[in-house]
């Protein structure tokens, strides 16, 4: 889609305008994709402020550029950035804005042989912030199969089964549906492991009595899903219901107040103040959610003493837990799309799941 792309280059000129360059060196990965649809990595692109863009990969990748990309000049090159720098002074181009949170140190000082560099800051980043229509449904189709994984995964889930392989489970159950691969590396948790609001599956196998936080995504299209849910394995006890419905009520609170315009400070807020005031503040120490698409995490970012508002078409998670150290967590996490109505993109419940498998369980089965 050719089309598109153009017209998000066309938006960054007037970036590259307003920070008095005379073109932009870019060179984060994701950046790169949004902004000619090629996946790599290696590439550059060069964005004039004024003109046709020049991509530059290596050979490995040449293929893919001349089929995603055939609206760009394209450069087979091993060394990039340099290669660029190169065609920016031959093209009269000498103040080149450059991405200072992606740039190392060295390449930056090779850069200045030959040219000057001003910070772009995270201009595309921003141009990210608020999705097109094509992005959204790429973002819909990875929380759905991610929706279904986890419906088809459900089924497993009984004592015996390790956290291991119950991520196992759930990355090929994403990859059968048509998921890339997994969005980031996925997160189940079991009992006082719930209390580690990122803890790594290990073998300890599932107990009666456990609570489960399972973290995951699928990725489609190059864009991420990012959704957890927590279950109980047998009958709660009285300290994981109340948990439960706290963080319930909070994450509905925080969907509540994700809306175009509202403060992401707000924002977080109206989840955290209701944890806080239940005795938890000290049990919900992490940001309450963050956008998603070419990257699970990306602007904007929703936390105590974050800035900024929320737009229109922005994919934010919402993801309030608590998490009781020795005991055990909970955290629910939903993708929702701002705008004038309610568009939550994961649509497993909320509700409490009691699995009441009783009967223990071998991974990976056994065969006669």
């Amino acid at each position: 889609m050719p089309e598109i792309h153009e017209a998000r280059r066309r938006r960054a000129q007037e970036k590259i305008v307003e920070v008095g360059a005379d073109a932009a060196l870019i060179t984060s990965r994701q950046n790169i994709t949004y902004l000619t649809g090629l996946a790599s990595s290696n590439a550059a692109v060069l964005i004039p402020a004024d003109g046709a863009a020049v991509l530059a990969t290596d050979s490995r990748y040449a293929l893919a550029a001349e089929r995603d990309c055939p609206d760009l000049e394209l450069i087979i090159e091993r060394f990039v950035e340099t290669r660029l720098a190169t065609e920016a002074t031959t093209r009269g181009m000498r103040v080149v804005a450059f991405e200072a949170h992606e740039m190392t140190v060295q390449r930056h000082a090779e850069l200045t042989k030959t040219l000057t560099l001003v910070e772009f800051g995270q201009a595309i980043e921003e141009l990210r912030v608020s999705k097109d229509p094509t992005e959204l449904e790429l973002i819909a189709t990875a929380c759905r199969i991610s929706d279904q994984a986890l419906s088809d995964t459900f089924r497993l889930i009984r004592p015996g089964l390790t956290e291991r392989a119950l991520a196992a489970a759930l990355d090929r159950r994403m990859a059968e549906l048509g998921a890339a691969r997994p969005a980031f590396d996925t997160i189940v948790a079991s009992g006082p492991n719930g209390a580690i609001p990122h803890h790594s599956p290990v073998d300890r196998p599932l107990r009666r009595g456990d609570l489960i936080t399972m973290d995951f995504g699928a990725m489609y299209g190059g864009y991420n899903a990012d959704m957890t849910r927590t279950v109980a394995l047998g009958e709660p006890a009285g300290w994981q219901r109340e948990i439960y419905d706290l963080v319930a009520t909070a994450q509905r609170a925080g969907i509540d107040a994700a809306r175009p315009g509202a403060d992401v400070a707000d924002v977080d807020a109206a989840a955290r103040d209701l944890i806080r005031d239940a005795g938890h503040d000290e049990h919900f120490q992490h940001g309450l959610g963050h956008g998603i698409g070419l990257e699970v995490h990306e602007a904007p970012l929703m936390g105590y003493g974050r800035t900024g508002k929320l737009g229109t078409r922005v994919p934010v998670t919402v993801e309030p837990g608590v998490y009781l150290p020795g005991k055990g967590g909970v955290r629910i996490e939903d993708v929702l799309v701002t705008g004038d109505s309610l568009h939550l993109l994961t649509k497993t419940t909320r509700e409490l799941l009691v699995l009441l498998a009783m009967e223990t369980f071998t991974w990976p089965p056994r065969t006669t």
